[in-house]
Order: structure tokens, then C-alpha cells, then sequence
């Protein structure tokens, strides 16, 4: 009788990419699994080696992503020679695994413990120059087997984030989040806002009585806007300022970046700034979160005005000016 072959099992750890991460102390162990963190990567630091394969063969969650560990020469029982053996034979069961170490030079290690004035964690009762060396030794067996060796000696943090990006091949999931975000200022500034800029010098459609309950988003409103002579100068230069500023923030390797456009309400000219700018960021390859804060605020305008000094519409423009002060008896 024919028997019904059963599916082989696959290695619990072959579903997920595996990355250990190791290195000397001070080289930026904890830097680099942060900047994994950003990546998406469930990140385990410090972890006993008797763990580790538990850690590997828990189940994967609903929405899996790669795992990455940190383990080096604090960690107890720690022994290098028998942490490449095994991940040597992961390795050869299919796991998919690597090995990222973190190398650095003696004295800019000495210079960064000075610096911060920590102590080496093998370095309780000898100088920091003498544990280097111990740790060297340690774990030299991991340098050996290494998929990836990084030198942080003439490294920043950024320049780290960005170098671990790159070897991973996901430089593309390091760049920024970029929010445009509209706001009123009668609603107060957006507590987030890296960048801010002040529409409230262009024509306002709130004095338009048929433009008045629309928004930004109407193309009437984004046209009369923009029919404002101030508005091309303006916005072209707002632009040109972010094409510049938005890579140098990228290389420093900030992970957020607001930039706030306001009007009085919220409504009509910072909706119709925000969006010219996303179109144009989107030119450059810049992809970008549109807010609007205060959009559905209705009547911000009206109330607020008193805050935006009152200009008398041209002879074109079937604008409303506000109603004169009564003079009372006795004034």
C-alpha cells in the first residue's frame, strides 16, 4: 500500500532572515541595532547564548520581520568559538544568517570612553587600553567568520545608520518620512514642526463670500491663490530651500521631518501651498504625507482675522470687507 509522504519540515529559523551583531564595546553595537530597529528589524539585545536558539526557533508572528541579535563579549557564557559553530550549522540547514561586526581602532575606543567617561565592561579594576586587548582576543573568531566587518573608527552615527543601510541593501527604508502639514495659526503652532512658513502675506478667499466655505483643495481657491503676485517668488524659493535641506537631513540620518505651512485658519492659502509643495517634492523623488491640520475648521478665518492686517481688494476682486466700527453714544 502506497504510503502518503509527509511535507518536510523546514528549520523554524529558515523563514525569517537572521542577523547576529557583534563586535567591540564602544565600536557602536548600540547604534547599529537601532538603526536596524529602523530598518524593521525585531531587534534582541544582549542575549545569552543559551537562548539563542529558542530565540530563533520561536514561532513567527502574524507580520514576520527579519530578527537581529546583539551578542559580544558581555554576555554570559559567552564564548565565541562556540557561537560560530553555531551559526555555521544554521547556516548549512538554510538558514538565511549573517554575521555584521563592528571593528574600531584602540585609541579612538580609549578616546570614546574617555569621552564619555563609562567604563570598559571588562575594564573593572585595569585600564580601557588592556580590556580592548582582552576583548579583541575574545572575539576574534567572530571577526574571522564576519559576513560584514564595519570600521566606526572615522564613522559618525549618521555615517553608521547610513553604512548599515547601505550593506543591507535597504538604503531606500533609511531615508526620511516627510510630512507637509497645513495648519491655522489661530490654532496654534504644530508642536511637531521642524520647519515652518507663513502664507498669511497672500490674498486671503476668505473675503471672497463664494470661495468662503470652500477649501485649499477646490481649484478655485488654489487659483485665485496663486493668482497672487507674491505667491510664484515665494513658493519657488520655499521649494528650492527643501530640495536643499531635505538631503543634508537625510545624511544626518534624522528618521521624521515636518514641515509646516500655516495661514491664519488653516484653510485656503497654507492647503493650497501644501499641496504645490508635495507635487514639487514629488519632482525631485521626495515621497511625501500630506495633513491638514485645520482644514475642517470652519470659520477659523472670520474669527481670527483681527491677527492679519486688512488690505482693500483690487478693482478684480468681488471681495467683502469687514463691516466699519460702530461709534457708540459717549465714545
Amino acid at each position: 500500500m502506497p504510503t502518503t509522504r509527509q511535507p518536510e519540515s523546514q528549520p523554524p529559523s529558515s523563514r525569517l532572515p537572521l542577523l547576529a551583531v557583534s563586535g567591540l564595546s564602544g565600536a557602536g553595537k548600540s547604534t547599529a541595532l537601532k538603526a536596524l530597529e529602523d530598518l524593521g528589524y525585531e531587534v534582541v539585545d544582549n542575549l545569552p547564548l543559551a537562548l539563542v536558539d529558542a530565540l530563533i526557533a520561536a514561532p513567527a508572528s502574524t507580520d514576520p520581520r527579519p530578527l537581529a541579535f546583539g551578542i559580544d563579549a558581555r554576555t554570559r557564557a559567552f564564548d565565541a568559538e562556540a557561537l560560530v559553530v553555531r551559526l555555521r550549522a544554521l547556516k548549512h540547514t538554510g538558514t538565511d544568517i549573517r554575521l555584521l561586526y563592528l571593528e574600531c581602532a584602540d585609541d579612538e575606543l580609549v578616546r570614546r570612553f574617555s569621552e564619555t567617561r563609562r567604563r570598559h565592561p571588562l575594564a573593572i579594576d585595569r585600564p580601557a587600553a588592556d580590556a580592548i586587548g582582552l576583548e579583541r582576543h575574545l572575539t576574534e573568531p567572530l571577526k574571522r567568520w564576519a559576513d560584514l566587518v564595519i570600521d566606526t573608527s572615522d564613522l559618525s552615527v549618521s555615517d553608521l545608520r547610513r553604512r548599515i543601510a547601505e550593506q543591507l541593501g535597504q538604503a531606500d527604508r533609511a531615508g526620511l518620512t516627510i510630512t507637509l502639514q497645513s495648519f491655522g495659526f489661530a490654532h496654534g503652532l504644530p508642536r511637531n514642526a521642524d520647519l515652518v512658513f507663513d502664507m498669511r502675506f497672500l490674498a486671503n478667499p476668505h473675503w471672497d463670500m463664494a470661495l468662503r466655505p470652500l477649501t485649499g483643495e477646490d481649484a478655485r481657491v488654489a487659483t485665485h491663490v496663486k493668482a497672487d503676485p507674491a505667491y510664484a517668488p515665494a513658493v519657488d524659493r520655499i521649494a528650492d530651500l527643501l530640495a536643499t535641506l531635505i538631503p543634508g537631513y537625510g545624511r544626518e540620518g534624522k528618521a521624521y521631518l515636518t514641515i509646516a505651512i500655516g495661514c491664519t485658519g488653516g484653510r485656503h492659502r497654507s492647503v493650497t501651498v501644501a499641496r504645490d509643495l508635495q507635487a514639487r517634492l514629488a519632482a525631485l523623488g521626495h515621497a511625501t504625507t500630506l495633513d491638514h491640520r485645520d482644514m475642517k475648521q470652519a470659520g477659523a478665518d472670520a474669527a481670527d482675522l483681527a491677527a492679519e492686517p486688512f488690505t482693500t481688494p483690487g478693482a478684480d476682486e468681488s471681495l467683502t470687507a469687514p463691516p466699519a466700527p460702530v461709534q457708540r453714544a459717549g465714545q
